[in-house]
């Protein structure tokens, strides 16, 4: 019989095939990357003695008010009676575990830790609005033995200084009066035979005062990896430094997400407009991240006790305003016009390789959005906190991230029509 032959493909066509299976292949491996990142979990455990204020510290950690259908239960009385979840309102891999109280005089902490299941948390948070007693000590000390880590908080310190002002107005030094109560905590736990305790003293209601953002710093030092990301995107924003610690956290991962949107428009027939939504969702992230959307302003004006009206007003960047896609589309247009001559140069030479270059395009546009919009986004979140708790804050300018000769120029023309479109929408 005849041997059969088979057509050859055009030179091509075979490398387009061969270009989209490399690129598949590439866009699963980081679409891999971004899922372990975003499907990381992160489960914190506050136990404590009854009236301590735990519910109302996790109500704060979560940034949502005592009121809130999804709140922890605040009472004076003991009102947990089992290990209790809540979840981050944004990132609902993210849960903060209420725990059963420790003060009973029967407490057995290997019992209690077997009873609330303590191999899924990360580390436990032991609170008190007193002194620190055995029990606490000996919780800590099972917790240490099966290799997690604990922390001691020391809420309510807001009503001591008060209390201490009102009994000795003319003598009230509220440094003095801190770190009598931290020394005191200190030297209550070493008696109790730990030899260096970490101790935070915090208000519920005042979480830009005092220790909360050195708790904060301590958790995401000791987290690794993922977990440490998760921390400080899941934690509020109550000063400048821990904006600027978000934004560089998020600010590591851009290549993932632009890297996507180059796998995509270098995919044959996939116009770069297919990025948008993943884009804009990712800014969005970004906004609740920040605590710039309405719901996050909204419990901080309750908090602080200022109409939202006022925070509202202090969100001026134009991809936090309903992310228009026009706005979008502006600076992406801005950052493909600029390699668009080196496309139609390599296309009319190489046909082949047309859609990897149109890839590398969207990478920068993509790339230089996501940076743009990082920085506007933190430069809010700065002005929001000024103007929530009274702070004068050093405004820090551009990082000067290294980028494509195109993007300074970029910077401006993509900024001006930004503030065009602006002006636009405000007389509409």
């Amino acid at each position: 019989s005849p041997v059969m032959k088979l057509p050859q493909l055009p030179k091509y066509i075979m490398a387009s095939v061969i270009q989209s299976k490399v690129v598949l292949e590439v866009s699963s491996k980081v679409q891999s990357l971004l899922d372990s990142l975003e499907t990381t979990t992160l489960d914190i455990a506050v136990t404590g003695e009854a009236g301590a204020g735990k519910s109302t510290f996790i109500n704060a950690i979560l940034g949502i008010s005592d009121d809130d259908i999804r709140a922890a239960k605040t009472g004076v009385v003991e009102t947990t009676l089992s290990a209790t979840p809540y979840h981050h309102p944004h990132l609902p891999r993210v849960r903060v575990w209420d725990l059963p109280g420790i003060g009973t005089p029967s407490f057995q902490a290997q019992k209690y830790l077997q009873l609330v299941r303590f191999e899924r948390y990360d580390f436990f948070i032991i609170i008190t609005s007193e002194r620190f007693r055995e029990n606490h000590a000996q919780l800590a000390r099972a917790v240490a033995a099966l290799g997690k880590r604990f922390y001691f908080v020391r809420s309510k310190v807001d009503q001591d200084l008060w209390a201490s002002q009102q009994r000795r107005p003319s003598f009230f030094q509220e440094a003095k009066v801190l770190q009598e109560i931290e020394s005191d905590c200190t030297r209550q736990l070493k008696k109790e035979g730990l030899e260096t305790p970490k101790v935070f003293l915090i208000s519920s209601f005042h979480l830009h005062r005092f220790d909360f953002h050195r708790l904060q710093e301590t958790l995401s030092e000791e987290l690794e990896g993922h977990k440490r990301h998760t921390l400080l995107l899941s934690f509020p924003s109550v000063t400048a430094a821990a904006v600027q610690k978000k934004k560089s956290s998020l600010r590591r991962h851009i290549w993932k997400k632009a890297l996507l949107a180059c796998i995509i428009s270098a995919l044959p027939g996939h116009p770069f407009h297919l990025n948008l939504p993943m884009l804009t969702e990712t800014l969005k992230n970004y906004r609740q991240h920040f605590g710039l959307d309405d719901a996050s302003l909204e419990a901080l004006a309750a908090t602080v006790s200022k109409p939202s009206h006022e925070l509202k007003n202090q969100v001026r960047s134009i991809f936090a305003r309903d992310f228009p896609e026009d706005a979008i589309r502006v600076v992406l247009h801005q950052a493909a016009l600029c390699g668009q001559v080196m496309a139609t140069v390599l296309k009319n030479q190489v046909p082949v390789f047309n859609n990897l270059v149109a890839g590398a395009v969207s990478f920068a546009a993509a790339y230089y959005l996501l940076h743009t919009a990082l920085d506007s986004f933190a430069e809010d979140a700065r002005r929001v906190l000024e103007k929530a708790y009274s702070l004068e804050m050093e405004v820090e300018g551009s990082l000067g991230y290294p980028s494509p000769g195109f993007i300074s120029k970029l910077r401006c023309e993509g900024m001006a029509k930004l503030t065009r479109l602006g002006r636009r929408r405000e007389h509409r």
